[in-house]
């Protein structure tokens, strides 16, 4: 896996991760899914950068222009509730992909620190031979993103697969390494050390999907 890690470059990003970890200002729930898209929008811009381009001439109302344009089919597909902010932020630059949607939530079956990851939902076209683009706010465990892998299994193998996330912990990062085919692309805006005992991260931002939409029960 390559992992594109822009944690320590001085960029705008940092302005929008700042706000979402903070304790006064993640309560501004539509600010919070709006800095959420933002962080979409740079990554997908920074992601764009890897795709395969092709040379097209553009007609101008003065001539004709030789121009290099992105030529990836390209799938993204929002792990619900949290991403799909990020997936907004996404499909805002990438205005011909197409749309995927998956549900994904932990389970504790004795209410307990151990859980496991249920998928009971996935949307999706096929996925033969295309780009497929994982928007997921949070990489904690990295279970998630494996079972929404192993889900995919049914609807094709794509050409690459990109992985979009904001904050990272670094032993899920390390768990998907070994989950993922060797040419998959990590983009993460911020990496932080820890999980607590329940697989959250530390210090992470709290409850992505809760403080987006509302806490559920």
């Amino acid at each position: 896996m390559i992992v594109h890690d822009f944690s320590n470059e001085n960029s705008i990003l940092n302005q929008f991760i700042m706000e979402m970890r903070n304790v006064s200002i993640q309560k501004d729930a539509m600010r919070f899914r709006k800095n959420i898209e933002r962080i979409g929008e740079i990554l997908s811009y920074e992601m764009s950068k890897t795709l395969h381009f092709k040379t097209e001439v553009v007609k101008t109302p003065l001539g004709k222009k030789e121009m290099k344009i992105p030529q990836n089919d390209v799938v993204v597909c929002s792990i619900l509730r949290a991403a799909i902010p990020l997936h907004t932020g996404v499909i805002n630059f990438f205005d011909k992909a197409e749309n995927a949607y998956i549900s994904a939530y932990r389970h504790h079956p004795d209410g307990g620190d151990d859980f496991e990851v249920i998928v009971n939902y996935l949307a999706s076209p096929s996925i033969e031979g295309k780009t497929l683009l994982l928007t997921d706010p949070m990489l904690a465990t990295g279970k998630t993103l494996e079972n929404v892998l192993k889900a995919f299994k049914s609807h094709g193998t794509p050409k690459q697969i990109h992985i979009l996330s904001i904050i990272g912990a670094k032993p899920g990062i390390e768990y998907i390494k070994d989950k993922f085919p060797e040419n998959t692309h990590l983009w993460i805006a911020a990496v932080d050390e820890k999980l607590d005992s329940r697989g959250y991260i530390l210090p992470g931002l709290g409850d992505a999907g809760d403080l987006a939409f509302g806490e559920k029960l």
